[in-house]
């Protein structure tokens, strides 16, 4: 049995029958506590084998304390018609009996054995073979990310500002030129003076909507396009 011990121990016990006849088998232990063995008795057809499975319970190992632990299969030739095997092994006479002993062993890994199975049980590393030589880049897409987003909220800002500003002075020359008008219509006697007054005065608020709608044309264009 190879340790550790901390845990259930299996070992298995193949069995062969070479003979032209059946044989009963029987396996026994001098510790019955510390051993589960599955089957512990059977028949093996002639010229056939059966497995039997040895399972140690989990103990605290001493490697200066000797095993005295035993087992002993006993094998007979099984008898025309069976019906009870107890009653065979009662009724079986000590000349007809075969037995086989075998002592237990048991084994802790060596170090170097736990080593080669720590390194066997590691993943082998990745090695990236594109680019071996010159440092890893840093990645910067977190951090231009951010700068763009900022230049963008000031532009924003801006151009909001800019706009505020346009509005207010729209609001002025749109008040301005009502006024030129009213000076227009007023003044009965169509003088060039009034003419030129009201025409400058619906002239400026068309050429300020198309200087507004250059700037938002412009900066959506240099924003999301190029």
């Amino acid at each position: 049995f190879s340790g550790p011990f901390t845990d259930v121990v299996t070992t298995n016990l193949k069995l062969r029958n070479p003979s032209d006849r059946k044989v009963c088998f029987k396996v026994k232990t001098t510790a019955p506590r510390r051993y589960c063995v599955r089957p512990n008795s059977g028949i093996i057809d002639p010229g056939s084998s059966v497995t039997v499975s040895v399972m140690l319970q989990p103990f605290d190992y001493d490697p200066n304390e000797k095993s005295k632990h035993k087992f002993m299969v006993q094998t007979t030739y099984a008898p025309p018609n069976i019906s009870d095997m107890e009653a065979v092994w009662k009724e079986a006479k000590p000349d007809e009996l075969m037995d086989s002993k075998l002592r237990c062993v048991f084994e802790m890994p060596n170090e170097n054995d736990k080593l080669n199975d720590i390194d066997a049980s590691k993943p082998a590393p990745v090695l990236n073979t594109s680019k071996q030589d010159g440092p890893m880049p840093k990645p910067h897409s977190v951090s231009l990310n951010d700068t763009e987003t900022r230049k963008l909220m000031e532009e924003c800002k801006r151009l909001q500002a800019e706009i505020m500003k346009l509005t207010d002075e729209n609001r002025h020359l749109r008040d301005e030129g009502l006024r030129l008008r009213k000076v227009a219509h007023s003044d009965k006697s169509g003088s060039p003076t009034a003419l030129a007054l009201r025409d400058n005065g619906s002239n400026s608020l068309p050429s300020l909507l198309v200087v507004i709608a250059a700037i938002f044309i412009g900066f959506f264009l240099g924003k999301f396009i190029l």
